[in-house]
């Protein structure tokens, strides 16, 4: 079984390192998030469950599970193709759902989590309740078509993997994982343009048929939902937010800094122009986002609470 793990915080420590929005609901835990299915979340590409003590999702799980809700948060390859990475998923999901004894999970994915747990619902609809998607590239990424620009099977090529699949069995190491092998390529592959349109090809759920709009919201019995950014510099303490501008510079439409706007549309859209940039819609770097957009642990709240008046 692929690592995964319910989020436990300790109150004392919850108290000190929750945002301010959040402690004000800390002291009187409600319902609020209570879904009847568990929440799986899916980090995106490059990601993990937890480094050195801080979480992939900053801050995000413990906020939910307080007023209710029964999460895990899973692991899978940091690099690879998103059916690749979406096995991975489903054997951790099925796993959750023997554990949990629900029958079916809310799966939340973000990045290249979106591609992932939409394959999940594809290929095992009975098994899922809902597909939440953040900022994810369901036609593709701009940023992921100028990378693919270097020649196939260039040295240039070969360099640039290498460095990229260093980095990636790196973070698995760190963050435990038990994934050996990184496939940067198969990443990329999967969110360049036309890889996106070969997976939607195979998997159309939930995928809008226009440029812009919105896809079905329901797909054999599973709800399809996505929220996305089109921020870039959104807090200037944030180092990460100079990278997600110079990708920001790749798009030709407002974007988050690696996925554009339209892109990110699957299934209803809540909303897709919040002033958060792609690590912000996780709560990173360190909850350092604006000051001036909602909360991103209040989205996901929120998000929880929709699934619960839906059933689900």
């Amino acid at each position: 079984m692929k690592k995964m793990r319910p989020l436990v915080l300790a109150a004392s420590v919850a108290a000190l390192t929750l945002p301010a929005t959040s402690q004000a609901w800390w002291f009187g835990s409600s319902s609020y998030t209570k879904t009847k299915y568990p929440i799986v979340l899916t980090h995106g590409m490059l990601g993990f469950d937890s480094i050195l003590g801080v979480d992939y999702w900053y801050g995000i799980p413990s906020a939910l599970k307080r007023d209710g809700a029964s999460v895990y948060v899973t692991q899978v390859s940091q690099l690879d193709t998103s059916e690749a990475r979406g096995e991975e998923l489903l054997e951790q999901v099925e796993d959750i759902v023997a554990i949990s004894g629900k029958g079916k999970v809310n799966l939340i994915g973000h990045s290249h989590g979106g591609p992932t747990i939409r394959y999940v619902a594809a290929v095992r609809p009975d098994l899922v309740a809902s597909v939440t998607s953040v900022g994810s590239p369901h036609k593709g990424s701009a940023a992921a078509d100028f990378i693919r620009q270097v020649p196939a099977g260039s040295a240039a090529e070969t360099l640039l993997a290498g460095i990229v699949n260093g980095l990636g069995a790196l973070i698995n190491f760190l963050s435990g994982g038990s994934t050996g092998t990184q496939n940067a390529l198969g990443s990329l592959e999967s969110l360049n343009s036309a890889g996106a349109a070969a997976f939607n090809a195979k998997y159309p759920q939930g995928v809008p048929t226009s440029a812009c709009g919105e896809g079905a919201y329901s797909v054999n019995g599973v709800r399809y939902y996505s929220w996305s950014g089109t921020g870039v510099a959104t807090n200037l303490l944030d180092i990460s937010d100079a990278f997600l501008f110079a990708t920001s510079l790749t798009f030709n439409e407002p974007n988050d800094g690696l996925v554009g706007r339209c892109s990110s549309h699957l299934g209803q859209v809540i909303r897709d122009n919040y002033n958060m940039n792609h690590l912000d819609e996780v709560n990173q770097t360190l909850g350092l986002t604006s000051l001036f957009e909602t909360d991103p642990v209040t989205v996901y709240r929120q998000q929880a609470n929709r699934l619960k008046n839906a059933g689900l």
